[in-house]
């Protein structure tokens, strides 16, 4: 069990296809928030703990990312003092376990990958997303982020193609690059990488951030 209370600025990454980017999406956003000075907490609830992992990577002297408070017999919450929760979640969420996680946010971003299969499966998860209860009070609020995508190939033709009717908005598409990757590797986001290196990335997550930080609901992308 987990709690969130009535945190404010809550945010779910999911998406049921495995490999979607959903720990990239996570551990970046988490990222961002701290580098704004934010308490933040990345909570884990996949059974791989992909974000926990990365945290324990996360070099000291970075700005602090905490993660779940557990005490005995008690559901699992965030820091005290935290401002920010990110989490991240499992392949295949849905039904109870979905409805039950959407009480604990206020928004959810689903990242989506430039493939049939990734397509196929978004597609009928953001369908049942959009009938929860949580979502159609505006109690959560959606949006999608293209994940790894290569404006060149016709797979990127594709997502934009599913995009334009899926009905909620598009923030932006992150580029299919090595930077994500390396960082990772070693607990950092693409926001502690150099500018001759990222300051790209850094762009292409603009939308995101006017998106958290001011609720826009139009398409951005």
């Amino acid at each position: 069990m987990v709690d969130c209370g009535a945190m404010r600025n809550s945010f779910l990454i999911a998406n049921p296809k495995g490999g979607s980017g959903k720990s990239t999406l996570a551990t970046n956003l988490a990222g961002m928030f701290a580098r704004q000075g934010h308490s933040v907490m990345l909570g884990d609830i996949d059974r791989q703990q992909s974000s926990r992992e990365w945290l324990r990577l996360r070099p000291p002297g970075l700005p602090r990312i905490a993660t779940w408070e557990i005490e005995d017999d008690k559901p699992a919450r965030p820091p005290k003092d935290t401002t920010h929760v990110v989490l991240d979640t499992p392949a295949g969420l849905h039904g109870k376990k979905l409805a039950h996680v959407l009480k604990l946010v206020q928004r959810v971003i689903v990242p989506l990958q430039p493939s049939l299969f990734d397509i196929l499966a978004t597609r009928h998860f953001l369908d049942e997303l959009l009938a929860e209860k949580e979502v159609r009070k505006q109690h959560a609020f959606v949006a999608v982020v293209g994940m790894r995508v290569d404006a060149r190939t016709r797979a990127a033709a594709e997502l934009e193609r599913f995009l334009e009717g899926v009905g909620v908005p598009v923030l932006t598409f992150l580029r299919d690059t090595q930077n994500y990757v390396q960082a990772a590797a070693h607990g950092l986001t693409i926001f502690e990488m150099p500018a001759s290196r990222a300051a790209q990335d850094w762009e292409q997550w603009q939308p995101i951030r006017q998106w958290v930080e001011t609720g826009a609901a139009g398409e951005t992308a």
